[in-house]
């Protein structure tokens, strides 16, 4: 049971009256039993909540931050009409800043036997599945002055998708690839290491390109063209360990990772690579193995939506081990982790020379441009301070990046905005040199 507001200005009223025209316990009584009537024939003629049926439909999945819309059915199959406030609760992160109290709270009214449908407008702040919590119904009487309320637990999911937001990069890195693939009419041939056809020869042409046996068949000069080799593997290697959970902005760094990890499986797949996605830390988290091209993404994305940074330190060397399991042939091994020295020189090197025997290892880590605006900084002692330690940290980077790149890592350390096309560029210019 619940009072409203009308009761409690009833109350006050009544309390008035009391006081200057029935000063007296018969008044006081009078007023007060012809307001608990009121309550209690508002309960007797009020729709019951118990025996409501509710039933839910509409979006399972969005990307982080895009609207989705949920719907929820109420029947009401009482010989009352329901005058009922709803609120159909969701954890915090599903709701936009600031709405949570607004949209979560509904108000209907639904004839004897009818049903109505209503709407709960979400925008996930958070990736992963996001879980309805109870329906709270409070059906209120005919007078206003009092209601039942009670609870339904209506199950619904709804997944946060990654957002893709260097899908945008997109379309200009496939003109690139166009480009080595010799689709599209340039300047220069298609770069690239397997034999793609052969053409009649234009002045210009790289003599070292000619085929003489096919010219002395065809009695006309022919030359090769090339186009960057296909059906090569790429593994992308998430680390969610402590050091993904650092923010860079309003994101912690495995969002970028996600973001660059995305763009790079789009576009090796349109090149007709094959693409396979391992998230680890101490335990394994999520593989995404063999899918078709057509599959890809949606696997991905599914697969990601979940991931979450642990704050425990990564085991690289099981890391290292379970990518060796995994890509037993030569492929494009993408690491996306960090780049402090002390995991990297204690964890990582002494099991690297494993990794670069085998495979062609790109590491790509996420830097944090507040460090530049720091390190710039001179107007007080205090600025002073953040500058020596911004550059010490900055220094450190880049000596581990050196050391890095000695070992045959391609090492690339850029802003969460210039990761996923730099990261894009650095296949396209590692297939177009025939390392792949």
């Amino acid at each position: 049971m619940a009072l409203t507001g009308r009761t409690a200005l009833l109350a006050a009223l009544s309390a008035l009256v009391v006081g200057f025209l029935l000063p007296s316990w018969a008044g006081l009584g009078t007023v007060g039993l012809v307001l608990l009537l009121g309550v209690l024939t508002d309960l007797a003629l009020a729709a019951p909540v118990r025996t409501l049926r509710l039933t839910r439909s509409g979006d399972t999945t969005t990307r982080l931050g895009e609207p989705a819309d949920i719907h929820l059915t109420l029947h009401n199959p009482s010989a009352r009409p329901l005058r009922a406030t709803v609120r159909d609760a969701w954890p915090p992160s599903a709701w936009a800043p600031g709405t949570s109290y607004t949209a979560s709270r509904h108000t209907l009214t639904i004839p004897a036997g009818e049903g109505r449908r209503l709407t709960t407008h979400l925008t996930p702040t958070r990736r992963g599945d996001h879980h309805a919590h109870r329906v709270t119904i409070r059906s209120t009487g005919p007078l206003g002055l009092a209601a039942r309320q009670g609870s339904h637990h209506s199950p619904w999911t709804l997944r946060a998708l990654p957002p893709f937001l260097s899908r945008k990069h997109l379309p200009s890195r496939l003109a690139r690839l166009r480009e080595l693939d010799g689709r599209t009419s340039t300047l220069i041939r298609g770069q690239g290491t397997e034999f793609d056809s052969l053409r009649e020869y234009l002045p210009g042409d790289d003599v070292r390109s000619i085929d003489w046996r096919a010219s002395a068949r065809r009695q006309t000069v022919a030359v090769r063209t090339w186009r960057p080799e296909r059906d090569r593997h790429l593994l992308l290697v998430l680390d969610t360990g402590r050091t993904s959970a650092g923010r860079v902005g309003d994101a912690p760094r495995l969002d970028a990772s996600l973001d660059a990890a995305l763009l790079l499986a789009a576009l090796a797949t349109k090149a007709g690579d094959r693409v396979d996605l391992l998230a680890h830390d101490r335990h394994h988290r999520a593989a995404v193995l063999g899918r078709s091209p057509a599959d890809l993404l949606p696997a991905f994305t599914n697969a990601m939506a979940g991931l979450q940074p642990t704050l425990v330190e990564t085991d690289l060397r099981a890391l290292v081990s379970t990518t060796l399991r995994t890509a037993p042939h030569r492929s494009l091994v993408v690491l996306f982790t960090g780049l402090d020295a002390h995991p990297i020189e204690e964890g990582l090197l002494p099991h690297l020379p494993l990794l670069t025997k085998r495979h062609q290892v790109v590491l790509a880590t996420v830097a944090d441009p507040r460090l530049d605006e720091l390190a710039t900084t001179r107007g007080t002692v205090a600025d002073i301070y953040h500058a020596a330690a911004a550059e010490q940290t900055r220094a450190d980077r880049r000596r581990t990046a050196d050391l890095l790149t000695r070992h045959g890592v391609t090492v690339l350390d850029a802003a969460p905005h210039a990761l996923p096309p730099a990261l894009a560029d650095t296949y396209l210019a590692l297939k177009a040199a025939g390392r792949l």
